[in-house]
């Protein structure tokens, strides 16, 4: 069983954070805190859990509120050097042309990170010569994996993942939530991964932040917030 760390330190603190989108409340008013570990970001479709994950790492910027990242505000730190730091892994692969290896090297380079192409591919459950194979050849879930290992080329902090398993069949869903846990233990990095289904945050995280409507439902340890 893994342990549940209720003391951990913040990693995020959002404060009334709102954010509207084609005159439509998407966020109204969510504060929240989100610890180091593992915390799911759990609702029903349209909640507003993908929104508030890219506002994590300024790929959005809310219209209202505040966020802060590590006890700083969000909106002080660059945004690209941000996303290496905190990484997003989005729900649909968007791969660059190439072969994973190339993919790989554009994102080390992009952090200033030297690449270890087997390390990454290892860390994301593929083998080492995945790193010559087309990106256009490989499976939904070979994509997930190799979109997973460019992020960490990046060597950052906390991975967003939205939705990781959402275009998986069983088998591929289990082997990439194995992935994550083996993460967990094998690095210092936290995760905040979005998810519409209960039983998977159940498997993932320690925390939750369950949202409905775009305002918040509840937020702290798994079955708290799940209940």
């Amino acid at each position: 069983m893994r342990a549940v760390r209720d003391h951990a330190a913040v990693l995020f603190e959002l404060r009334d954070v709102s954010l509207t989108r084609a005159g439509r409340p998407v966020l109204d008013s969510v504060s929240a805190e989100i610890r180091t570990g593992a915390t799911a970001i759990v609702g029903p479709s349209g909640s507003g859990k993908s929104t508030l994950l890219r506002l994590l790492n300024r790929l959005a910027d809310p219209d209202a509120g505040t966020i802060a990242y590590r006890d700083r505000p969000l909106i002080e730190y660059d945004p690209l050097a941000l996303r290496h730091e905190v990484s997003l892994v989005p729900q649909l692969p968007a791969l660059l042309e190439g072969t994973v290896e190339s993919n790989l090297l554009y994102a080390a380079g992009l952090a200033g990170k030297q690449l270890d192409a087997a390390r990454c591919l290892g860390l994301a459950g593929l083998d080492a010569e995945f790193a010559v194979r087309d990106v256009g050849k490989l499976s939904v879930g070979e994509q997930q994996r190799a979109m997973l290992a460019r992020a960490l080329a990046q060597e950052p902090d906390v991975l967003l993942l939205d939705e990781p398993t959402s275009a998986l069949d069983h088998d591929a869903r289990d082997a990439i939530e194995g992935t994550l846990l083996r993460l967990r233990t094998e690095l210092d990095i936290s995760l905040i991964v979005v998810s519409h289904d209960p039983e998977q945050a159940r498997r993932l995280a320690d925390r939750a932040l369950r949202l409905k409507a775009g305002r918040v439902a509840a937020c702290g340890p798994l079955e708290e917030a799940l209940a």
